[in-house]
């Protein structure tokens, strides 16, 4: 059968770096960081050696959501909530001449309402030490914390009746969602698509658990510098909140309402490194798998792709495992495309990574701009790292993007990939 095109017509963010995609971008070009000593809750008083991340700053939620809805709401479907907001103005659609029953929401979440699950929790304990018999929470606890209830209020808010439901594959979540929705309008199953996701995490549970696997920088003396990809001097990732979101809509739909296009969504790829729990594959096989299939699906060859939005945590193994993988598929290609990873700015949003991942791909497309990997130092001969590598350090670069490829990889071995292109007819 004869796959339908896909596009993208609409772009909504909330993440450290702005609160709107245009604060973003220009914040992301500038080679800001969004890394900061915590404010979200006493961080003083956790015992965890990190004591920063990259916190959603300025942020108000009663422009989206009704002040007596907020307190039903984890703080993770408060950004998926806006950044759908923003991405619908965007796309200008017209909700009342469209057919609800062809529009869907597909998003990705790593942990979802895991702060309200504390909070829960933290509540139970104390009655228990008040000697309460009959323990309650929130009515609204479990409603809070579900995964795939972000995508459920948004689409009671739209009331879009299409296809409805979350992807879950730690970093990966949010790009797997955008590849279910691609699917979605290829197969003639819907129109548009709301995809991407939203994490928020960034509270006593996701500094205490990823801290103690070592997995966090440490850097406290300088929380701006902490998340430097592909620098020697790396020493893990720093954890970051938010959302982003992307209008994916069936090319000829777009065209008839006149829509504007960012891109056109060109191919993607989906494998696993059945290898270990937390840590990736150490030459890459999986990575080097999934954009293998990215550019089959997409029927495109290795120098096709100008730009490669890297998952580029600023860990010790995975940007080695990472660097090694863009080599052995793109060849001598590397030297020519630009490489660069958004998380040294925005610190790393988890499921909600491959959102915002994506939206800053398409604009490196839309604007022909790569964004910068920024904090980098020196190259070290013994970090098995090639440093001749076409990586966009410290400082944007203007350049023709035709195509670029967006990598997210999570715990648990899951690789996801999508390569997005400049729209022609």
């Amino acid at each position: 059968m004869d796959l339908k095109r896909v596009v993208v017509t609409g772009l909504g963010t909330v993440n450290p770096l702005g609160n709107t995609v245009q604060e973003f971008w220009d914040n992301a070009l500038a080679g800001v960081s969004g890394a900061g000593p915590i404010t979200n809750f006493d961080i003083e008083s956790v015992p965890t050696k990190v004591k920063f991340g990259c916190e959603v700053k300025n942020f108000d939620v009663s422009k989206y959501i009704d002040r007596k809805e907020l307190r039903k709401m984890d703080k993770y479907s408060h950004f998926a909530i806006a950044s759908a907001a923003q991405a619908m103005e965007d796309s200008g659609l017209d909700l009342e001449k469209e057919d609800l029953n062809r529009i869907g929401v597909i998003l990705g979440f790593g942990m979802g309402g895991v702060d309200s699950f504390q909070e829960g929790m933290d509540t139970l304990h104390e009655q228990v030490g008040l000697g309460i018999k009959e323990l309650k929470v929130t009515p609204f606890f479990v409603p809070r914390i579900i995964g795939s209830i972000a995508a459920g209020l948004i689409s009671i808010n739209y009331k879009l009746k299409g296809p409805n439901y979350a992807t879950s594959s730690a970093c990966a979540s949010s790009t797997h969602a955008i590849i279910d929705a691609v699917n979605m309008i290829r197969l003639g199953k819907a129109n548009v698509i709301v995809s991407g996701g939203a994490e928020a995490a960034l509270g006593e549970c996701g500094i205490i658990g990823f801290g103690v696997m070592h997995a966090l920088s440490t850097r406290n003396d300088s929380p701006q510098t902490a998340s430097r990809p592909m620098s020697a001097s790396r020493d893990g990732f720093v954890l970051g909140e938010g959302g982003g979101i992307l209008i994916l809509e069936e090319y000829e739909h777009a065209k008839a309402r006149g829509a504007k296009i960012y891109a056109e969504v060109a191919g993607w790829g989906a494998t696993a490194d059945a290898f270990h729990m937390t840590a990736p594959d150490p030459e890459g096989l999986g990575a080097i798998r999934v954009m293998q299939e990215a550019l089959q699906d997409a029927g495109m060859k290795p120098t096709d792709i100008d730009y490669i939005n890297m998952h580029g945590t600023s860990t010790p193994l995975g940007d080695i495992a990472e660097c090694k993988a863009i080599k052995e598929v793109f060849g001598d290609h590397v030297y020519n495309m630009n490489l660069s990873s958004t998380k040294s700015m925005t610190g790393h949003l988890l499921g909600g990574a491959g959102g915002i991942e994506a939206i800053a791909t398409v604009l490196a497309i839309k604007n022909n701009i790569i964004p910068p990997t920024i904090n980098h130092e020196e190259g070290d001969e013994d970090d098995q790292i090639d440093y001749k590598m076409n990586f966009t350090f410290n400082k944007a670069q203007k350049r023709e993007v035709r195509a670029a490829l967006s990598n997210t990889f999570g715990f648990g071995g899951h690789n996801s990939c999508v390569i997005f292109k400049k729209c022609i007819d």
